[in-house]
């Protein structure tokens, strides 16, 4: 599940031990390097930190409050960013202990890097933390962490007891007078909720026509499964602000807008790598004529290492999105079965719109 905030490709200095490497060391001499800031610690020891046993996990524990406060943020950082891309690995056990460190920055990075994992047990540490934590980073992402408990809760992989005690909490936080990214983060977060009021809290940010209030409204509108957004969204795609087309190109592959897909087309050319890619994830999502062969032809013309790889992901992702789609027209609807949630009849909508800008 991606964020509303928009990272940049990460750049892990080592998959592994060095080439060549044949000593292996200690743990305890693992943490000897890593108290020693008179000289760097080398990434292959980051790797040691992953499912740590417990003894190991409490030397770990002992050790790092004598860790000096900005080697432990660049070791929280390299973990963050090594946890997006290596799924073998898991730091939750390390994240759970530094998620109390004294230093704000390394518990904001500890939730972030605990995002990445799917437990109900620590659904608890993030709310404490984002009722109790002095500092508004790190209330922000233990909201954004919570999204995904929202998610779980609605397709029933959650007790309700305990999807209704987050709902309520974000909403706590969504109407208090904490600081404008909190609760933006608290918004985007329920914008999974199934909640009646939670719409009309999404139009509301997007009508406050403040560009942050704006990107997170636009944000959870993706999130809301709900095409009673899709016209705002088709224009926020040839909007002049690059964050915007990005949010509403994801936005539009969420709620799998068809009449999204020229102009997410369009951005395949878009000046901001971030937009096209969100452009080519998109697309994938919907599916339809054209769209293979679109980026197909933007795979060999793309330089970008790191672009040809995500654009090769979404071929795999759209071949995967048309097999479903073939499956689904194998089971047609009963007799006289519609539609009727608010906003469904977006797509015929859209169509009689066009039809009466034509006459």
């Amino acid at each position: 599940m991606m964020s509303h905030q928009r990272k940049s490709k990460p750049s892990v200095k080592s998959s592994g031990p060095t080439p060549g490497q044949t000593t292996v060391l200690s743990f305890s001499q693992v943490l000897e390097e890593l108290l020693d800031d008179g000289k760097p610690f080398h990434p292959r020891n980051l790797y040691r930190f992953s499912d740590l046993e417990d003894q190991d996990l409490i030397d770990f524990q002992q050790a790092w409050p004598q860790v000096s406060t900005r080697r432990r943020q660049a070791i929280l950082e390299d973990i963050d960013e090594l946890g997006e891309t290596n799924y073998t690995l898991s730091f939750e056990e390390i994240c759970r202990f530094t998620a109390g460190d004294s230093d704000p920055r390394v518990r904001e990075l500890s939730v972030r890097a605990l995002a990445e994992y799917e437990s109900l047990q620590l659904v608890p540490l993030y709310l404490n933390l984002l009722a109790n934590d002095e500092d508004p980073a790190v209330r922000a992402a233990s909201a954004h962490a919570l999204g995904m408990y929202v998610y779980l809760g609605e397709i029933e992989e959650l007790p309700e007891n305990t999807l209704n005690e987050i709902v309520d909490r974000l909403l706590v936080i969504y109407r208090s007078t904490d600081t404008s990214l909190v609760r933006r983060r608290a918004l985007e977060a329920l914008g999974y909720s199934s909640r009646s009021e939670i719409l009309a809290l999404i139009e509301s940010a997007f009508g406050t026509g403040k560009r942050d209030w704006m990107l997170s409204a636009v944000f959870a509108m993706g999130r809301t499964a709900n095409q009673r957004w899709g016209k705002t969204i088709l224009e926020l795609l040839e909007s002049d602000d690059s964050e915007l087309r990005y949010e509403a190109a994801r936005a539009a592959g969420e709620l799998e807008l068809k009449p999204a897909l020229t102009p997410l087309m369009n951005l395949l050319d878009d000046s901001d790598s971030d937009t096209r890619m969100a452009a080519v994830w998109s697309l994938s999502q919907i599916g339809g004529e054209g769209v293979q062969d679109a980026l197909e032809q933007l795979y060999d013309e793309t330089e970008d290492e790191d672009e040809t790889d995500f654009i090769d992901l979404a071929l795999e992702n759209l071949m995967f999105t048309e097999d479903l789609e073939a499956f689904s027209l194998l089971e047609l609807p009963p007799e006289g079965d519609e539609y009727d949630d608010e906003g469904d009849d977006f797509e015929d909508d859209f169509e009689d719109d066009l039809d009466e800008e034509e006459e």
